[in-house]
């Protein structure tokens, strides 16, 4: 156990270049994939913690998501197949009209981070493209979309109306952009909003546990 809250402590401090060596050594001493992996979930929600605080900003929270990627890379020929460590697919982008990418990016990598598996479908996404998405792959129980300016607002609440307009159900929707506020999710219908990448993650994982 020791060492498993040695990768707890090198992720949150986003130690790339040790987690990967201290994963192998915590299956070593006989620590178990899930249990390593839901050691590094828990560190990222602290980071996320601290990034929507402000007590971290931006850089120290990527190399934290990178550390944990690193540690991933070693589970996942062991974690393969066992679907009980995944909270599903996580459709994710950014709203037609929008080139923004930053933003949708950091959340993804939390998201990703949070247990989710991750499908980014880039910038200007039109609203067909999101069912189309859905409809393509396996166990969705999130779509993710964003929008950086207000002039995209629009394109927003098409994309989310569509979707929820669909008849396809099974996942929850999130928004999340600059402009976008709790008010104007629940004016077009989305399911949950997040003001920041950290805040995005814990939020996802609290919608699909109700699914």
């Amino acid at each position: 156990m020791a060492k498993i809250d040695d990768v707890k402590a090198m992720v949150e401090a986003g130690k790339t270049k040790l987690v990967a060596g201290l994963v192998q050594e915590a299956l070593d001493e006989g620590s178990a994939a899930k249990d390593i992996l839901q050691g590094m979930v828990d560190s990222m929600g602290i980071v996320g913690d601290k990034f929507s605080t402000g007590e971290i900003f931006v850089p120290e929270m990527l190399m934290a998501a990178k550390a944990m990627a690193k540690g991933v890379d070693v589970l996942k020929p062991l974690l393969a197949g066992d679907s009980s460590n995944s909270l599903g697919t996580c459709i994710i982008g950014t709203v037609a009209g929008d080139l923004h990418d930053i933003g949708k990016n950091l959340v993804s990598m939390m998201i990703e981070s949070a247990g989710f598996t991750m499908v980014d479908l880039g910038v200007d996404v039109p609203a067909g493209r999101w069912i189309e998405a859905i409809n393509e792959n396996q166990h969705v129980t999130l779509v993710a979309c964003s929008g950086l300016l207000t002039t995209t607002m629009p394109a927003l609440k098409e994309a989310v109306q569509t979707i929820k307009g669909s008849g396809l159900t099974g996942f929850k929707v999130i928004i999340g952009g600059a402009p976008v506020t709790q008010e104007f999710a629940n004016e077009i219908g989305a399911d949950g909003f997040a003001p920041d990448a950290g805040s995005a993650a814990v939020k996802a994982v609290e919608l699909v546990k109700v699914l």
